[in-house]
């Protein structure tokens, strides 16, 4: 069981299917949190256009949530760009979710952060239209890819491990729009007197500190499987959860008592 309080999660993409619902159901019923923020993206309305997908996992995610909001969790909204229309509830609370355009979280050690999904960074990433469309087209090969990658692992006994993540981060394009991607966020952050700024959208979990300011992805349950989590000492890590949760990164550097990994939860 984790303990902490507060929970940062994005890019779900309920009804796609590439959602990894199952890891992440497994990740909430092991989590006891004060408070969860929803970052965006979390149901895939984009993609249940063309196809709904929604598995029994995926149900289970929507219960869990509202379980947890009921047994007194505070869970607040920012919807992103492909569950925008949610956008239109801004400032409405339905049952005991909250549904905001952005928002700010104070950490335990005083840390003022500007919280929002972050697809209103895109155009300071500066891609040409056709880099763009092929850059889709490739992410969606990749996740193809992932999938089958991620069946034979299974057969084989192996752990997830992210193939569309891994060679993402060989491509020095793809590099360079996260770069771009950072800078624009501090730079909101800054510009608006907080600490750091916690957001997703472009599925790439990291957490750094640049001019001064924390930057921090939370990633997504499409392909990285990760979670921000403030610790009960108000510091900030990133798990990796699919088969046993492990961190990957904590800010400020660790005290070692903090950051021992989960054990195995599956």
């Amino acid at each position: 069981m984790l303990n902490c309080r507060t929970l940062f999660l994005s890019d779900i993409h309920l009804g796609c299917k590439n959602c990894q619902a199952s890891y992440l159901l497994n990740f909430l019923k092991h989590c006891q949190v004060d408070k969860i923020y929803l970052l965006g993206d979390i149901v895939d309305l984009w993609a249940m256009q063309r196809q709904v997908f929604w598995k029994v996992q995926q149900n289970q995610v929507v219960r869990q949530l509202l379980k947890m909001a009921e047994q007194g969790t505070e869970i607040i909204y920012v919807p992103g760009n492909h569950d925008e229309a949610f956008r239109l509830y801004a400032g409405k609370n339905f049952g005991a979710i909250q549904v905001q355009l952005r928002s700010q979280h104070i950490t335990h050690t005083g840390q003022r952060l500007l919280l929002l999904h972050g697809d209103e960074f895109d155009k300071h990433v500066q891609l040409a239209h056709w880099h763009r469309r092929l850059g889709d087209h490739l992410y969606d090969l990749l996740l193809f890819l992932n999938r089958w990658n991620q069946r034979l692992r299974r057969k084989l006994g192996q752990p997830y491990f992210s193939l569309s993540a891994y060679i993402k981060s060989k491509v020095p394009g793809a590099r360079q729009a996260i770069a771009r991607y950072r800078d624009a966020a501090v730079q909101r952050a800054k510009r608006g007197g907080y600490d750091g700024i916690v957001c997703g959208h472009i599925h790439h979990p990291e957490i750094t500190l640049q001019d001064g300011i924390l930057y921090c992805n939370d990633g997504d349950w499409i392909d990285s499987c990760t979670a921000l989590v403030e610790t009960i000492d108000g510091s900030l890590a990133l798990y990796h959860c699919a088969e046993s949760c492990q961190q990957l990164s904590v800010w400020p550097e660790p005290v070692r008592a903090n950051v021992t990994a989960l054990s195995k939860v599956a």
